[in-house]
């Protein structure tokens, strides 16, 4: 494959005129507060190797556009997968019924930038075919030698390659050019007839030359196999409200479900977030701080500007304990007399955005994690998360984890299994009694659900102590 030119992707054997479109969207959308023409193209690829062979190879491409009229509150939104002048005036139609007898006067634009928070390459043109199924060969071959209790080995690439375009109707243009790659490793090992799973993931917006360095595909190995053999041993969980303990990194999505979405602008303007109109209030124990941030480089939940063509920022949520803001799209942040946080976002362009989380994730404190967990004379350590449930508005999540331990006396005891954490979001945060120095964000595997929608995220934290949490077990 060879690399397409993303300025004149859209109108290329398409009809498409820029300054015709322009003209198009400048017509749809006159009278509307707000509004745009989303165009966007994707290109995608899969290989999930299995029982030592390839079981699939996907590849895959997908364009078209949404146009976007906002008169007051009301959206109207109409999308279509063909590029063109009629298609485009259709959707105009359409959209004409939402700024009937409504006087609006046009947003301003979103502001401009010349950064670039990654690459612009194809991932998917710049490694051939057989070197990508060779990858996944030898990861399995390894992953197998590695220990005789190894008994199934999984392993998936997956990579996108996309390019949006956004139009307002006073001719603002704004593109972003977005790589995403990840690695998947799942091992299953067996002794004594009892069997366990590991798996470990990574990724973000860059090539794939990250993912095939023997020392990274070699480390997503060896934890995704410890994490299977400390299971094998792993004891029934213990259930009551009990201290617990979580690790850095990944067990930020606990916070992702059961407080992020709660600090989304749509949600807090309606009033069904147990966070709204608390801005100013303490909502967490001191020294807790939350930001969301999509301008780090490279990360799988960064976006350079998001769906709406606002660049994205770091948006401090909660800081010192105190509520400080929400995240917000154009149209939250309008009738909230507040700015848009850069955190517009959609699945694709049959979609219509909405606020959302980019990479989300707890500030680290001060406190030393191997005293942290000195401190617990009975309580559990959670390394690692598998999927959870949250209620927004009431806050009330459950999560099992997916590795875990017991803690004794300040150490790490034995492994346990069919932990579940349970509680609310905002009480958990007024719970937490200690924050390590050990900020760490995932490795680039998160996804994050909303509206039916699912969009890439990042999440993170340090090493935090949580007193009296509720463990849903398994032991009698």
């Amino acid at each position: 494959m060879t690399q397409i030119d993303p300025a004149n992707l859209f109108y290329r054997d398409t009809g498409l005129d820029p300054a015709r479109t322009e003209r198009l969207v400048a017509e749809a959308l006159a009278g509307c507060d707000d509004g745009e023409l989303y165009l966007q193209y994707v290109a995608s690829e899969s290989f999930a190797f299995d029982d030592g062979r390839l079981k699939a190879a996907t590849f895959d491409t997908n364009q078209g556009f949404g146009l976007r009229g906002v008169a007051g509150e009301t959206t109207g939104y109409a999308h279509a997968n063909e590029l063109s002048d009629a298609a485009i005036r259709r959707a105009a139609e359409t959209v004409a019924v939402v700024r009937a007898g409504h006087g609006g006067t046009a947003s301003l634009n979103p502001p401009r930038t010349n950064r670039q928070l990654y690459i612009s390459d194809d991932p998917l043109s710049a490694v051939p075919f057989a070197k990508k199924v060779a990858l996944l060969q030898e990861i399995d071959a390894i992953a197998r030698a590695r220990d005789p209790r190894v008994r199934q080995v999984s392993a998936s690439l997956l990579g996108s390659w996309g390019v949006v375009e956004i139009i307002r109707p006073d001719g603002f243009r704004a593109r972003d050019v977005r790589p995403l790659v990840r690695l998947n490793v799942q091992i299953v090992a067996e002794k004594d007839g009892r069997r366990e799973t590991g798996f470990h993931g990574l990724g973000g917006r860059y090539l794939y030359d990250r993912l095939f360095e023997p020392a990274t595909w070699g480390r997503a190995i060896d934890i995704a196999l410890a994490q299977a053999l400390v299971n094998l041993d792993a004891v029934a969980a213990p259930a009551g409200e009990t201290t617990v303990v979580l690790g850095p990194g990944w067990p930020g999505v606990l916070l992702h479900e059961a407080v992020g979405h709660g600090l989304e602008g749509d949600f807090n303007r309606k009033g069904s977030s147990a966070f709204s109109g608390m801005i100013g209030q303490r909502v967490a124990a001191p020294g807790v701080t939350v930001v969301d941030d999509g301008s780090i480089e490279n990360r799988r939940g960064s976006l350079t500007i998001d769906d709406e063509g606002t660049p994205t920022q770091q948006t401090v949520l909660i800081e010192d304990g105190i509520l400080k803001g929400y995240m917000q799209d154009r149209l939250n942040a309008r009738l909230m007399g507040v700015a848009a946080t850069g955190n517009g976002r959609r699945e694709s362009y049959a979609h219509a955005p909405m606020p959302r989380m980019t990479n989300t994730f707890m500030l680290g404190g001060k406190d030393d994690p191997a005293e942290i967990l000195g401190r617990v004379k009975d309580g559990i350590y959670a390394k690692s998360f598998g999927g959870g449930q949250v209620d927004i508005t009431s806050g009330k999540f459950v999560f099992s984890c997916t590795e875990a331990y017991k803690i004794e006396n300040g150490r790490l005891g034995a492994p346990i299994k069919g932990a579940t954490l349970i509680g609310n979001g905002p009480d958990v945060l007024t719970r937490v009694k200690a924050i390590g120095n050990d900020l760490e964000l995932d490795e680039g595997v998160g996804i994050c659900g909303k509206g039916g929608q699912s969009v890439p995220a990042g999440v993170g934290q340090p090493t935090l102590l949580i007193e009296g949490l509720t463990v849903g077990g398994t032991a009698a």
